[in-house]
């Protein structure tokens, strides 16, 4: 298909450049939705727009998705790390997104109730901390093995989104259970907890319903179980993998496996979010 174009928000003093695909059939006469797709550490937007099969999917269900980059291939999602430039910078990208996404709005019709962020590793963290900011601005986020910044918890706001959380329990880069991420970029809380964070927020239910899903490749050494929190005002998932390393369900094995470990073959990542999303536009 053809690829987003590139367009260039000025914010901060910065000129901000994000790839934006409008799916060539997309209806002039009503409302879509927009899917933000932040791209991890020392990645960009149109890097990730090829490795995932968003526009494909975009083109299909009739919605916008754009890819923005962060300065310096990073976003400054709360963990304050002295490693990561736009972090010690203090730059305010939750800012820059609000503003894209506005801009975005004043050319293409966008359903402001539809708005909706995920993001992998370094973009995982940043829809935490960008949801956490401007609640009523996004319905639903879904963090891919991207935890959240201890700095984002101890600042907690109020205001509901539903939060599906992807995470692998092998990831060598962010710990499910918390701790230091990549050896000197920051810190993660336990992804349990940054779930029950959001279900507390959301007013769920405490308890929550646990599943299985599928082994539809026995050969990954994989195993999903999904919980859920409901009841609330929006409702949260963790899709706790078994296994799973810092990839992207049913994504590539981008680097080494020593490396990253293993990538999750029993679903599609791109299809279950967009799946999340389209079940949860925001309740006002």
């Amino acid at each position: 298909g053809v690829p987003s174009r590139e367009h260039e928000t000025v914010h901060g003093g910065e000129e901000r450049s994000w790839h934006l695909y409008v799916p060539p059939g997309l209806p002039a006469d009503r409302a879509v939705p927009l899917v933000v797709v932040l791209h991890g550490g020392g990645g960009n937007g149109r890097q990730l727009e090829r490795f995932l099969e968003f526009d494909a999917l975009a083109d299909r269900e009739g919605f916008l998705v754009v890819y923005p980059d962060g300065l310096d291939r990073g976003w400054n999602d709360g963990r304050g790390s002295g490693s990561v430039e736009s972090q010690r910078a203090g730059v305010d990208d939750a800012g820059f997104l609000i503003a894209m996404i506005d801009e975005i709005a004043a050319r293409h019709r966008v359903d402001p109730d539809r708005v909706y962020v995920t993001g992998i590793s370094n973009g995982g963290f940043m829809s935490h901390a960008l949801a956490n900011r401007f609640p009523s601005r996004i319905a639903a986020i879904a963090p891919i093995v991207g935890g959240m910044a201890p700095a984002v918890a101890a600042g907690f706001g109020s205001g509901a989104v539903a939060v599906l959380i992807l995470q692998g329990t092998d990831d060598p880069l962010v710990p499910y259970s918390g701790g230091t991420v990549a050896r000197d970029r920051g810190a993660c809380i336990d992804t349990v907890a940054a779930a029950k964070l959001w279900a507390a927020r959301n007013g769920c239910a405490e308890t929550w319903t646990e599943t299985p899903l599928p082994d539809v490749d026995p050969g990954d050494g994989c195993r999903v179980t999904r919980r859920s929190w409901g009841g609330g005002r929006a409702p949260v998932e963790l899709w706790t993998i078994a296994g799973g390393g810092h990839t992207w369900p049913g994504g590539s094995q981008y680097l080494p496996e020593a490396w990253i470990g293993p990538v999750c073959r029993d679903f599609d990542g791109t299809e279950a979010v967009w799946a999340f999303f389209r079940a949860n536009p925001k309740r006002r």
